[in-house]
């Protein structure tokens, strides 16, 4: 039986394993664990292309990844996450 994971065990995970200055995880699928949407935001990203990015993420995520049916991530690195635009209000 495969482990189910909680968005608050992936969070904490990629702060640990990236240097995370920001995550957000989203699970998708009503809560069953099979589906997850990331934004993880690290200086680690930092001159790196978005499938090295991606890369990192899925490392950091190795074991985890195997128990979920679908991932989705967004990476940015601090100075991006700074420079983005303010949500509408």
């Amino acid at each position: 039986m495969s482990m189910v994971y909680t968005e608050e065990y992936l969070k904490e995970k990629l702060i640990k394993e990236l240097d995370a200055v920001h995550v957000e995880v989203r699970d998708e699928s009503d809560g069953c664990g099979a589906k997850f949407s990331a934004l993880v935001v690290s200086d680690r990203f930092e001159g790196k292309p978005p499938l090295a990015r991606q890369r990192l993420v899925h490392a950091a995520l190795r074991d985890e990844l195997r128990a979920v049916h679908a991932f989705s991530q967004r990476t940015l690195t601090a100075a991006q996450w700074r420079a983005r635009p303010a949500p509408a209000p």
